[in-house]
């Protein structure tokens, strides 16, 4: 009930109130009641202290007198209002000196039933009773008198019955006015609360939506007090927690599109070997899932490599690496832990260096072939020219021909192999440049194969063509186009034994691109091999590639020409022997967007 911050200060108001009003009633019942003491004190001092010829009055018996309590009697009835007596609440007595009989008063009846009090036991005795007791239900003073040979004792009490009938009515005024405050204080409290919370309530609700993730949420600023500082210090918190929370998941959304695009596997493991992130490269690299938290842990996965101690605490390096074969990858390894300082966990990045150590191969096996051919014409014409030099003269002119010839061949598939790898070169850096032209893809074809007619002629080959009437113009190279369609022809008849029959269609297809295709029935690539013709120096028989006079660099041409063209060229699967090659292209050029 009271967690409600209305009602507390409700409650603290209303306690102030009645605190406040218990104290201030406790002073005033005190004061009153003090009031009529001193006065009763002060009423008694002034007539029987400070009126010395009233006291001589008391004293002085009369000539003859019969009775001085009677006379007595008198003349304090004669100064009862300046006593105060009024015969109801306040009464004087005359009493006998020695016995304390009542022999005259105000108030027969009670004066015969007086208690001895303090006060009155000291004036019996012979001294004056004007002791005081707040506490005490009555006020008295008692007097000794002595008058002629008698002596008196002159006994006023008062009941206060007057102090207590004004008591009662302050107390009853006291709680009125404690009424009255509690329910103005009730109101106050309740509008001060409602000021006070108002505001913080909207901060609360603020903070909710703060906390549900609505930064938008803003509180309206009423007032410029302190809660009014505290509300535009919350409108700006939220303002400046909205722009960092944006900021951070703007950065965590790279990171996420990063960590799960990247070619490079990740995996991340608790301090206790648990998978707590990973992305579908490692898993893909891996060969197998890694579910967040599951079975699969740091030591079933890397354990052989090192311990997850030692990665978490890895020496001066600060992490270790490690290779392994999986499947028909290489992969690389990089353990290290993050956060090393709290040793929260192992971060594990997987390299896959598969296609890189195939570049390697392919790079030493290419400087091979390349040192091989070139040392081949370089052997051949280094002796022949020695036998030359040391034979000079004394060799028949046909001889010395037939010498010189070879030395001639030899340089010219010397400048053979130099200039396709230039052309190589010139792919490889981008600077080889199209020279783009439309022509006659029909013509194109019918040129080539009559230029290549008289070799296969000469092999004792059948040459077949078959073109469609409709075959479109095409904007290509075409100077690198026919020597793509020279290479693969040549080819044909090359690898073809004498007596074979090679054919050569072309046509169109769909999206705007031309089709070559060259078959022969010649010896046909095995299957294991087809992979790996369009690399270059790659021969699937090297010994009569070069008895042919090929470099193995020719098809790595075709290829590197066409994809120039954004064309494509592979090797089609028939059934029966031989081989079949295809070359398509965009008839419309590279860079074509046929939407």
């Amino acid at each position: 009930m009271f967690r409600s911050l209305h009602m507390k200060l409700m409650l603290i108001m209303t306690l102030l109130i009645i605190s406040l009003m218990t104290v201030v009633g406790a002073f005033l019942v005190n004061s009153v009641a003090g009031f009529y003491l001193d006065q009763f004190y002060s009423q008694m001092q002034s007539v029987f202290q400070n009126d010395p010829e009233f006291y001589h009055d008391l004293v002085t018996p009369e000539t003859e007198e019969e009775s001085g309590a009677a006379q007595i009697d008198q003349m304090l009835r004669a100064r009862t209002g300046d006593l105060g007596v009024d015969g109801l609440t306040r009464n004087f007595y005359v009493l006998d000196g020695t016995t304390g009989a009542y022999l005259a008063g105000t108030n027969e009846t009670e004066g015969a039933s007086l208690e001895l009090t303090h006060n009155l036991s000291a004036a019996l005795t012979g001294q004056v009773g004007d002791a005081s007791d707040p506490t005490a239900a009555y006020m008295d003073v008692a007097i000794p008198v002595t008058r002629g040979d008698r002596d008196y004792v002159v006994y006023i009490k008062d009941s206060k019955q007057s102090v207590q009938s004004l008591t009662n009515q302050l107390v009853v005024l006291i709680l009125e006015a404690l009424a009255f405050g509690i329910a103005i204080s009730v109101l106050l409290s309740f509008l001060l609360s409602k000021t006070l919370i108002t505001p913080i309530e909207r901060l609360t609700e603020g903070a909710e939506e703060v906390a549900a993730g609505d930064f938008s949420h803003k509180i309206e600023v009423d007032s410029r007090d302190e809660i009014g500082v505290l509300t535009s210090t919350f409108n700006d918190m939220a303002r400046q927690l909205q722009s960092t929370i944006q900021e951070v998941e703007n950065e965590r959304n790279k990171l996420d599109t990063l960590f799960l695009h990247m070619t490079d596997g990740v995996v991340a493991f608790s301090q206790r070997g648990e998978i707590i992130q990973s992305n579908p490269a490692a898993e893909e690299m891996l060969g197998r899932k890694l579910p967040i938290g599951g079975e699969v842990s740091y030591a079933s996965l890397f354990g052989d490599m090192a311990s997850l101690k030692e990665v978490l605490e890895p020496g001066l390096l600060g992490f270790i690496t490690g290779s392994r074969e999986q499947g028909e990858r290489s992969l690389e390894f990089l353990l290290a832990p993050f956060d090393r300082d709290h040793q929260a966990g192992v971060l594990v990045v997987i390299h896959d260096v598969t296609e890189r150590n195939k570049t390697e191969e392919m790079r030493k096996e290419f400087v091979a072939n390349v040192s091989h051919e070139l040392r081949t014409p370089l052997t051949n014409i280094h002796s022949y020219a020695e036998t030359l030099v040391d034979s000079a003269g004394a060799l028949p002119p046909d001889m010395e021909r037939s010498f010189l010839n070879v030395i001639l061949s030899e340089s010219e598939r010397m400048a053979h192999i130099v200039q396709d790898l230039l052309t190589l070169s010139r792919f490889d850096s981008g600077k080889s440049e199209l020279n783009l032209t439309t022509f006659s893809f029909a013509e194109a074809i019918e040129t080539m194969v009559n230029a290549n007619r008289l070799e296969a002629e000469r092999h004792g080959h059948t040459l077949a063509l078959e073109l469609p009437e409709d075959l479109p113009q095409v904007r290509a190279d075409r100077e690198r186009i026919t020597q793509v369609m020279m290479n693969v022809v040549s080819n044909a008849i090359k690898y073809t034994p004498d007596g074979g029959r090679i054919r050569i269609f072309a046509g169109t297809m769909d999206g705007g691109r031309v089709w070559l295709e060259v078959s022969d029935n010649g010896i046909g690539i095995p299957k294991a091999d087809r992979d790996r013709i369009f690399e270059r120096f790659y021969r699937v028989d090297k010994a009569r590639s070069r008895e042919s006079g090929g470099t193995g660099l020719g098809l790595s041409i075709a290829k590197e020409i066409v994809e120039q063209h954004q064309g494509s060229i592979s090797i089609v699967d028939k059934p029966g022997p031989g081989l079949t090659i295809r070359v398509e292209l965009p008839v419309e050029g590279p860079g074509y967007d046929e939407e």
